[in-house]
């Protein structure tokens, strides 16, 4: 199928869009004018600057705040307890989730692998 060409300004591509559809996602992201566009980023970036970067600070350059957010970004998917995913660390819920779903997708010994 032919896509028409994308306007520049466009918040969602019509690509973006049409190969979401061919993979049976749902976009993370809203309608082109909702309030709902960056929330996901916002609560990350406001969870951010609370918990690094106003608690932290203040910072004598960019330089010590490059490297505390390096730490704080280590923290949050690595060592924090997460609460939705019942108080574990989010690599180990990752880990675990790959180890049961794609143990799955493996092919037998000896069997052909589809790709």
């Amino acid at each position: 199928m032919l896509l028409p060409p994308v306007e520049p300004g466009q918040y969602v591509s019509l690509r973006y869009t049409e190969r979401l559809l061919d993979a049976g996602a749902l976009a993370s992201i809203g309608s082109v004018g909702d309030s709902y566009d960056n929330a996901l980023a916002e609560s990350a970036i406001g969870l951010y600057k609370t918990e690094c970067v106003r608690h932290e600070g203040p910072w004598r350059g960019v330089d010590d705040l490059e490297l505390a957010t390096l730490s704080w970004v280590h923290w949050f998917n690595e060592t924090r307890l997460h609460v939705s995913i019942g108080h574990v660390r989010p690599i180990e819920y990752e880990t675990e989730y790959h180890r049961h779903n794609t143990a799955r997708q493996q092919p037998l010994p000896g069997e052909l692998a589809l790709h």
